[in-house]
């Protein structure tokens, strides 16, 4: 079923948003972005004359009441939002009464999910490949089952909005979604858009397709990687991860950040983008630092030939204009991860480069761009370009997966 093709009046619609939103030591809302994010979804609930039940984690509690992860701390940034005087229910597990009040055109905000260990379904304080893990395993999933049953209850209709975790099977996020009937599931507006940009990438690219794959580890994304050679024309490997591959090519780093056991795995992807004749660039130079801090020495080496003191910290202007040739001809741009050491100023130049090329590339030649990863989408924010870029993904972990060719259980939950 599609969002835009039901009705809600008379219904009680629970909705699964992503309102981990950052807050500060006095527990106010730093940035709104994800609230606003999900409002398209909510409104259409309420103007239709449906109910609203919100559901949300915050943070990473592990199943414990948490007070500096509350939800009941951002109900009035919800409510000022939405338009409405949300109400809150302090116990997600118990919120009955709250839910029977409820009238068309009202909305409740249920506690965070993650105080309740049965949202995540992992078993807690045992140790793995133990049968005590198994048995522990077992009955965990009978509890997640039970408390999504709960939380199925409370409505007529299920409404998974909430990309960033839609890679989990969780209780709210996938486990629901089997007490609905296909009438009565769907995705909201923000997860219809998250999914239709990733098609978009991976089933309709025009070509050149270009994939800017950069952050500091090779580990975390060998296997986006792996599964973009088949996908791609050019292929930017930057940051961190990028001395990994220099190294295993018997490269001089100094003390850039790599990974010494992923050196085979470097080389493997370099012989496979040839066979495959994907165009893979890296640095070509390295702006370095002597030091990992914002007001170090710099200094620009070779890539391949960085002192034994200095450590690579970001792309050189020399890299940039390579690959800003390769961005500014492309007509499909994947986007995810800095090439640099976005968190220090002095070091996130290059990332802003890139950002540009990118919104140029969008903006200018007619590219469908896709942005996403915590610094990336920081990057096209800081710089103002995140309504020049086709989308901007809210889900880094749940973009990567749906790249990588993963499933996603919070997306395939709705068409079971």
């Amino acid at each position: 079923m599609k969002i835009n093709d039901f009705n809600f009046a008379g219904l009680k619609a629970i909705v699964r948003v992503d309102f981990n939103v950052p807050l500060d030591e006095n527990g106010k809302v730093t940035d709104n972005t994800r609230i606003l994010g999900a409002l398209p979804t909510l409104k259409k609930v309420l103007s239709d004359g449906g109910s609203l039940i919100m559901m949300s984690h915050m943070g990473k509690p592990k199943g414990k009441v948490k007070p500096e992860l509350s939800l009941g701390q951002i109900v009035k940034n919800v409510s000022e939002a939405l338009g409405v005087d949300v109400k809150f229910a302090p116990d997600a597990a118990k919120a009955q009464d709250a839910v029977a009040a409820l009238k068309a055109g009202e909305a409740l905000l249920l506690e965070n999910l993650r105080y309740y260990a049965e949202e995540e379904g992992k078993p807690v304080g045992v140790e793995k490949g133990t049968p005590e893990f198994d048995a522990a395993k077992a009955e965990m999933k009978e509890r997640q089952e039970a408390f999504a049953k709960t939380l199925a209850s409370y409505a007529d209709v299920y409404v998974n909005d909430a990309f960033g975790t839609a890679h989990r099977r969780h209780a709210s996020t996938a486990v629901i979604a089997h007490y609905f009937d296909a009438d009565h599931k769907m995705l909201g507006y923000l997860m219809e858009k998250e999914v239709t940009a990733i098609d978009n990438v991976l089933k309709n690219a025009q070509r050149p397709f270009t994939a800017i794959i950069g952050g500091s580890k090779v580990s975390s994304k060998l296997g986006v990687i792996k599964y973009l050679l088949d996908k791609v024309d050019n292929l930017i490997i930057g940051g961190g991860m990028g001395y990994t591959f220099i190294k295993a090519q018997g490269g001089k780093i100094g003390l850039s950040l790599h990974e010494d056991d992923l050196m085979e795995e470097a080389l493997g992807v370099m012989a496979a983008a040839k066979e495959k004749g994907v165009n893979l660039s890296l640095s070509t130079s390295a702006v370095c630092g002597k030091e990992f801090s914002n007001d170090t020495e710099r200094r620009v080496f070779p890539i391949n030939d960085i002192p034994d003191d200095w450590e690579g910290m970001d792309a050189s202007e020399e890299s940039l204009a390579e690959w800003k040739e390769t961005i500014l001809v492309s007509k499909t741009i994947l986007w995810n991860g800095p090439v640099g050491v976005f968190e220090l100023d002095n070091f996130a130049h290059g990332t802003g480069e890139i950002a540009k090329y990118v919104a140029e590339a969008t903006q200018k030649n007619g590219a469908f761009s896709l942005v996403g990863g915590g610094d990336s989408v920081a990057a096209v924010n800081k710089f103002g370009l995140a309504d020049q870029v086709s989308y901007v993904s809210t889900g880094g972990g749940a973009m990567l997966e749906a790249i990588e060719g993963k499933t996603l259980p919070g997306v395939a939950a709705i068409s079971e």
